[in-house]
């Protein structure tokens, strides 16, 4: 980690030019690290999955793909950690949700894997899901919103925005930092 005027800077390439998932990567490890100036770069990383991935596995593999793409693709050596995150969709015994996975790598090639919450989803948008439809897009024409997305997604109108996007995958990849912050009781 470089040493800017006697206070530590975290650099972070974060796989995604999305600004949700950008700021959700600064304020995840502003909360981690708070006595540390956060850096973040974005990022274009192919997930390697469907643009709406359907299932947990495929949504988790698109996030590890992202973060595993920044750590194979960094031109300089000099960031510290290599952040994705990844919205999917899939059934489960309480109905149909919505979740992200989030996947960090560290400088030396480490993967860290974490999930956020479920957010149920009405069987109306899930059976659009179903037929090849994007749950943004599904978003913006349920809510009249353009490009909700890359502002609270699914998760911000349907909890009025008591929860947003930004807001969960802050939180997940705040819990997939532990082992970053406590080393020694992973690795």
């Amino acid at each position: 980690m470089a040493n800017t005027l006697g206070t530590t800077v975290i650099r972070i390439r974060v796989g995604s030019t999305n600004p949700v998932k950008v700021n959700a990567a600064r304020q995840a490890f502003t909360q981690a690290f708070p006595n540390h100036i956060i850096h973040c770069e974005e990022m274009h990383a192919p997930s390697g999955v469907a643009e709406q991935p359907m299932s947990e596995a495929e949504t988790r593999l698109g996030a590890q793909n992202r973060a595993r793409y920044c750590f194979e693709n960094s031109k300089d050596k000099v960031m510290n950690f290599f952040v994705a995150m990844e919205g999917g969709v899939d059934k489960f015994e309480e109905g149909a949700a919505t979740f992200a996975y989030v996947a960090i790598v560290n400088s030396e090639g480490l993967l860290m894997t974490g999930r956020s919450a479920n957010l149920p989803l009405p069987d109306k948008v899930y059976q659009r899901l179903q037929s090849n439809e994007e749950l943004g897009l599904v978003m913006d024409d349920l809510f009249n919103t353009d490009n909700i997305r890359q502002k609270g997604g699914a998760i911000g109108l349907f909890t009025n925005h008591a929860a947003t996007r930004e807001s969960v995958y802050t939180e997940a990849l705040v819990l997939a930092l532990a082992p970053a912050l406590h080393s020694e009781h992973y690795f």
